[in-house]
């Protein structure tokens, strides 16, 4: 059974529902207005980057984006996609709790809810130290997560199941399933995905995966940033636009930080 972060392609076409260009006019929008120092943004790092998505993006746009995520199959995927869009793009290979890349950004960025993959305290700790380590002196970190609503709330922010459609492909995509409960202690359930992906006229394709998913709070992430003391929130926001969390529109939780004075 080939798991999900095995199959760049499939992960990639499950998230295609996805508005890349707008989120990184975002991202930029919001360096623009939570920088000590505004100025233009020349160093991006996409931290779990999986396909690299915004890295590449940031890097269409003429940004030094550097793109860091633990699979192997994910950092060859990222460096196609990139050289087959004819962009410069680094790919690292590296834990997003244990990296040192010896420079500085001015924006580091971590999206699709991937710190969701940090199980432990120690573990979002040990990763909050290292993005502020590889900040600028007027850098921000942006961390994009799902809202607590999804896990805690009677009515989720977003569904769990969807359809994704291109030129090339259709799939159906399953993300977690009803049984698939959050153990109250641990915080972790293991989310049952599975993705029917049709392409052409051959039989459809079928891929099942278990994925172990660590729901994290507001209040355990402010938590982290005081147990790290390395960061400083200064924002947070519902979605990619100005909605604020606590409103009922709202469908993710992103925090904007800056290395601490």
């Amino acid at each position: 059974m080939t798991g999900i972060y095995d199959d760049p392609w499939a992960y990639q076409l499950a998230c295609s529902f996805r508005a890349v260009p707008p989120e990184v006019d975002a991202l930029l929008g919001w360096c623009a207005r939570h920088r000590r120092s505004p100025g233009p943004v020349r160093r991006v790092l996409e931290l779990a980057a999986g396909p690299a998505e915004h890295a590449v993006e940031f890097a269409r746009r003429g940004v030094a984006a550097t793109a860091l995520d633990i699979h192997p199959a994910m950092c060859a995927y990222a460096a196609e996609r990139a050289a087959a869009a004819g962009v410069e793009l680094e790919v690292v290979q590296e834990d997003m709790t244990d990296f040192a890349l010896g420079r500085r950004f001015d924006l580091v960025v971590t999206m699709l809810d991937s710190t969701s993959h940090l199980m432990t305290l120690d573990a979002f700790t040990a990763h909050l130290d290292r993005a502020a380590e590889h900040l600028d002196g007027d850098g921000l970190y942006i961390v994009e997560m799902a809202h607590p609503r999804d896990r805690l709330g009677a009515e989720p922010s977003v569904s769990g199941g969807w359809t994704v459609e291109r030129a090339d492909a259709r799939a159906t995509v399953r993300w977690g399933e009803p049984t698939d409960l959050l153990d109250p202690v641990t915080q972790v359930s293991d989310d049952h995905v599975t993705m029917v992906i049709e392409e052409g006229e051959g039989p459809a394709r079928v891929l099942r995966d278990v994925v172990p998913y660590r729901f994290w709070s507001a209040t355990e992430v402010d938590a982290a940033v005081r147990l790290s003391g390395a960061l400083e929130p200064v924002a947070r926001y519902g979605d990619f636009g100005e909605v604020a969390v606590t409103d009922p529109e709202a469908w993710r939780m992103i925090t904007v930080f800056r290395r601490a004075r």
